[in-house]
């Protein structure tokens, strides 16, 4: 079964729900995960020419988002990056060698209050940087005004057991992924945020629905604890399971969807397959203080010889994730 699944993988055909699942089903440290990893890395080296990235994340509000705060921090506050604080951060990121500069917002920031930040960035911005935001509902119902401000892509995460636990239910996150879409922008979404309480057919099931849009790049996160909140309790998934999802979703995707991405960064997800990381700055919902470098991000040099070690390149020039 397991040459079977990963030889499909290997010639672009589609694994079913069923199939993920299968492969999900493996111990992560058993030689047909390790199989699984492995293939899944060969893959992602070829269709990126063993080059990885690194993309800068730029957070600019530190409210609680309205799950109420399961995953992030109350004690968080309301912290706000000025539009110049903003602009700052992310010409440092793009000096550091960052190839993508992407904004993450509370699921409840409106666009309004975003809108004002996109000229000065894109602006700021050397011109073939792309400019990508994490985009919620309200976002979504000004898609066509996010494209003629210059932003390039949406990230949009579809959450695990979102139907359930959140405002946002799956319908709407499908929903606002369809307006992005529509409105010409490239998309990209990952399977997050990953804890040990998720099985295997919710894991596969957000698998499929990445496999099934046209996606800038996938992949799989797991969560980060935040003390004293409801979902923070409950923990996390170790780096070598975290490792194993990884490499089934790159099996799982289209070849044409070329990258893969994980959060937290890990030397045993990029082996996995992984082949861009996040570095981390300004506010973060996950943070207790502001300025999220100071407390667990790593820095665009660090990412880098993470990857070193594990084998990755790191690309020169401009991105070949998102286009501009």
């Amino acid at each position: 079964m397991i040459d079977y699944l990963l030889a499909k993988a290997q010639e672009d055909e589609r694994l079913t729900q069923k199939e993920i699942q299968h492969l999900l089903s493996y111990d992560p440290y058993s030689s047909a995960a390790c199989r699984t990893i492995g293939v899944a890395s060969e893959l992602s080296r070829s269709l990126q020419d063993n080059e990885a990235e690194i993309h800068g994340l730029l957070v600019l509000d530190q409210a609680a988002c309205l799950e109420e705060g399961k995953t992030c921090s109350k004690a968080a506050g309301d912290s706000v990056l000025s539009i110049e604080e903003a602009v700052a951060m992310a010409k440092r990121f793009e000096d550091d060698g960052c190839h993508v500069i992407q904004l993450a917002i509370a699921s409840d920031f409106s666009y309004s209050k975003l809108a004002p930040y996109l000229p000065k960035l894109r602006a700021a911005l050397k011109p073939h940087t792309p400019l990508v935001i994490n985009g919620g509902a309200d976002c979504a119902a000004h898609a066509d005004a996010l494209k003629q401000a210059g932003v390039n892509g949406v990230y949009h995460a579809l959450c695990l057991r979102s139907a359930e636990e959140a405002e946002n239910s799956a319908e709407q996150r499908c929903a606002s992924v369809d307006k992005f879409l529509a409105a010409g922008l490239q998309m990209a979404t990952c399977v997050e945020s990953i804890g040990p309480e998720h099985n295997n057919r919710e894991i596969a099931e957000l698998i499929c629905y990445a496999a099934s849009i046209k996606s800038a790049y996938s992949g799989a996160a797991r969560r980060i604890p935040v003390l004293d909140t409801p979902m923070g309790v409950m923990g996390t998934i170790p780096e070598v399971r975290q490792a194993q999802i990884v490499a089934i979703t790159r099996l799982a995707m289209p070849h044409a969807t070329v990258a893969t991405a994980t959060h937290a960064p890990c030397a045993l997800a990029a082996l996995g397959g992984a082949s861009f990381f996040w570095a981390e700055t300004g506010t973060s919902p996950r943070a207790s203080v502001t300025g999220t470098e100071e407390r667990r991000s790593l820095s665009v040099e660090e990412l880098i010889h993470m990857f070193w070690e594990s084998g990755w390149s790191v690309r020169q020039g401009k991105s070949r994730i998102w286009a501009v």
